[in-house]
């Protein structure tokens, strides 16, 4: 008992509880609450990741920003595939350009990477031929003048599509075969409804993981925390002691995915088990796109990716936005 408040047991043993999942209605000790995690984690594991029975090495990029996501990300893929000898394991860091939080972030990962004993890279803004994020956001407000479709856009829809070409860039240059991302049962959520706000459906059929239906030219991307909630992947991080940066990111206040952030908290404390169930209907939709394939029709998805006429990335446009948004940018330092 503290302070007059009665801390229920855990399920599994008479430990104190740390966690209670409205979802299941369990309460978990730290050292079940790991138990469980790592349980879901593995079994998703299993079912994204087709290692070859041939032999050979399989390469893994495994993305790390220096949070609570991809430090438990990388932990687990250690202790699961780490005593392997047909995998490699391959931190990749991308370094934004934010003063004062990229450089303490990044210095969580390469200590956690130095730690677990896997290889570190980095990969920054201005070697991809992009400014930094903060010259970006100071330019922020030309760009909105120059291009009305980016009014109400914050830093982050640009920091997006740019990370998202040094993850691939890093993949490049480790020759993965392989991505894995530390995205938790919030975040897919969260992506789930910005999709189906915008009625974007070839986003969410991309949506990793990518197991069945890899993009043309990229590794594919496994997403084995997927079903795993935020509050507890930051609650198992902390119990396994993990290197993570704790603050947040000081341009993401004012995203949509902020917003979005809120508003599936407020579904899931409705309605328990909501989370779970916008990332079942992408799986299910996914599913139906299967069988329809299968039974022939092949013209259903609205726009396949192409590549890029100026960098060769895929895209549904006519160039890919990472083009595009460069183009904004430095067209604002004129």
């Amino acid at each position: 008992m503290a302070d007059g408040i009665q801390v229920p047991n855990c399920d599994r043993c008479d430990k104190p509880s740390v966690l209670f999942q409205r979802y299941s209605g369990r309460s978990l000790c730290n050292k079940h609450l790991i138990d469980s995690v790592h349980k879901r984690f593995a079994k998703e594991l299993r079912k994204q990741l087709e290692l070859p029975k041939s032999g050979g090495e399989t390469t893994i990029l495994v993305a790390i920003s220096g949070g609570k996501d991809s430090a438990l990300l990388l932990d687990r893929l250690v202790r699961i595939l780490g005593p392997r000898k047909d995998v490699k394991l391959v931190a990749g860091c991308v370094d934004e350009g934010i003063d004062g939080y990229r450089s303490p972030s990044m210095d969580c990962a390469r200590q956690l990477a130095e730690n677990l004993e896997i290889p570190f890279e980095t990969v920054s803004y201005p070697e991809l031929g992009f400014e930094r994020m903060d010259t970006v956001v100071d330019r922020l407000p030309v760009i909105r003048q120059n291009h009305s479709e980016t009014r109400g856009m914050a830093p982050c829809s640009f920091c997006g599509v740019f990370r998202r070409q040094g993850l691939n860039r890093l993949a490049e240059r480790v020759g993965a075969d392989v991505m894995a991302l530390g995205h938790n049962l919030d975040d897919m959520a969260q992506t789930v409804l910005m999709n189906m706000q915008k009625g974007d459906l070839e986003r969410t059929l991309r949506l990793a993981p990518h197991t069945d239906a890899p993009l043309e030219g990229l590794a594919p991307r496994i997403v084995p925390m997927r079903w795993i909630p935020e509050q507890e992947v930051h609650a198992s991080a902390m119990a396994l002691g993990l290197s993570f940066f704790h603050d947040e990111c000081p341009h993401a206040p004012g995203a949509l995915r902020q917003r979005n952030r809120e508003l599936v908290s407020r579904l899931e404390e409705d309605v328990p088990g909501s989370r779970h169930g916008l990332v079942h209907m992408v799986d299910a939709v996914k599913e139906l796109e299967k069988k329809a394939k299968m039974a022939g029709v092949d013209d259903i998805r609205p726009t396949l990716p192409t590549p890029c006429p100026i960098c060769g990335s895929p895209t549904s446009g006519d160039i890919c936005k990472a083009c595009e948004f460069t183009a904004m940018v430095n067209d604002a330092a004129q």
